[in-house]
C-alpha cells in the first residue's frame, strides 16, 4: 500500500540540476587575517569541476540556436575538466561525445569521461611531462579535434573561443557570489585557463561595483597576462597558463596579474586540505595563495572579503602507476 502524504518534495529531475548553485565557504582556519577569504566550491559540480557550468551553457545555447541537433554527436579539446563537464551534460541529453586530450593531463579525468560514456582519444605530448603540459602540447590535440569536427561533421564545442563559455560565468557564477556575500565583494582572484570564469565573473561583479579589485593568477615564470616573456612553460596548473592569451582574455576587467610558483600551489592545495578539510586540485592551491598574497599587499583594506575559485577535486591528480600513464 502506498502512502500518500502533503509533504513537499525536493527531487531533481537530472544532474543537469546539480550544476551550479554551490556553496560559498570561509578559509578562516586556513587565513585567520588579515582579511577573509572565500572561496567558490565548484569541485562539487556533478563533473567535479567549475566547467560544468560551462559545458551545460554552451551546449544549451547550441541547441536553442539549432547548432547542434537532438541525437547529434558532440567533439571537444580538453584538458580534462571541460571533457568531464560536458561528458555529464552530454549524458543526460543523449549527445554522443568525443574528446581529444593530451597524455601529459592526468590520466583520471579520462577515466571519468569514458566512465560517463563519452570517448577520450589522448594523444603524446611533445614538449612538457605528465602533469607539466605545455601549449606545444595542447596544439597537437586541438589539430586533432578540428580534423575529426570536418571528417565527421560532429559539432565542435570551441570553449576556447566560444563567448557562451564566459557568458555562463556572467549569467550565474557571478551573481551567484554577489548573492551569497550579501553584495560585499573587495577582490575577486582566479587562474586563468579559457579566460571563461575571470571574464564573466569579473565583468558581472564589476557592473555592480567598479571599485572591486579583479586579478588573474599565473604560474611564476609564465605570465602572457601580466606581459612577461615566457621562461618556465611547464609548471602544475594543468588546464591553465598555457603561455598565451587567451581569446576570451578580456583585458579590460584585469587590475592585477599575482604570481605564484609550484611551491606555493602545492603547499597551499595541501593547507586547504590539512586546515579546511577539502582536497582541491593545484589551480584551487594557486587562487587561494594568490588570495593570501593580496590580502596581506595592503591594497585592500585589512577587513577586506576576496572571493576565489575552488576549481576542482583533488581526486583528479592522485598519482597513478606509470604503466597507466601512457
Amino acid at each position: 500500500m502506498t502512502s500518500s502524504t502533503n509533504f513537499p518534495t525536493d527531487i531533481k529531475s537530472s544532474a543537469l540540476e546539480l550544476i551550479g548553485n554551490t556553496p560559498l565557504v570561509a578559509l578562516d582556519r586556513l587565513h585567520p587575517g588579515p582579511g577573509r577569504i572565500l572561496a567558490k566550491c565548484e569541485f562539487m559540480n556533478p563533473g567535479a569541476s567549475i566547467k560544468c557550468r560551462s559545458s551545460l551553457h554552451m551546449i544549451q545555447k547550441a541547441r536553442e540556436r539549432g547548432d547542434l541537433k537532438p541525437g547529434d554527436p558532440v567533439i571537444e579539446v580538453t584538458s580534462g575538466n571541460q571533457g568531464c563537464g560536458l561528458a555529464v551534460v552530454c549524458a543526460v541529453l543523449g549527445h554522443p561525445l568525443t574528446l581529444t586530450m593530451s597524455k601529459g593531463n592526468s590520466v583520471q579525468r579520462a577515466i571519468h569521461m569514458e566512465a560517463l560514456g563519452a570517448k577520450c582519444i589522448r594523444y603524446p605530448q611533445v614538449e612538457g611531462t605528465y602533469g607539466n603540459i605545455t601549449y606545444a602540447d595542447v596544439s597537437i590535440p586541438i589539430e586533432a579535434a578540428v580534423t575529426l569536427a570536418e571528417e565527421t561533421g560532429a559539432y565542435f564545442v570551441q570553449q576556447l573561443c566560444n563567448e557562451d563559455n564566459s557568458a555562463a560565468h556572467y549569467e550565474a557564477t557571478g551573481p551567484e557570489i554577489w548573492r551569497q556575500t550579501g553584495h560585499r565583494v573587495d577582490g575577486f582572484v582566479t587562474a586563468v585557463g579559457t579566460s571563461g570564469t575571470f571574464s564573466g565573473v569579473s565583468k558581472f561583479l564589476k557592473e555592480q561595483n567598479p571599485e572591486i579589485l579583479c586579478c588573474v593568477v599565473e604560474p611564476a615564470g609564465s605570465e602572457p597576462l601580466k606581459g612577461c616573456p615566457i621562461v618556465k612553460p611547464k609548471h602544475l596548473l594543468q588546464g591553465s597558463s598555457y603561455g598565451i592569451v587567451p581569446n576570451l582574455f578580456k583585458p579590460e576587467f584585469m587590475d592585477e596579474s599575482i604570481s605564484v610558483t609550484d611551491e606555493e600551489t602545492e603547499h597551499y592545495k595541501d593547507l586547504i586540505g590539512k586546515k579546511e578539510g577539502l582536497y582541491v586540485g593545484y589551480t584551487s592551491g594557486a587562487n587561494v595563495a594568490a588570495a593570501v598574497k593580496l590580502l596581506k599587499s595592503g591594497k585592500l583594506p585589512k577587513d577586506a572579503w576576496v572571493v576565489t575559485v575552488l576549481c576542482d577535486s583533488g581526486l583528479k591528480y592522485t598519482p597513478v602507476p606509470e604503466s597507466l600513464i601512457n
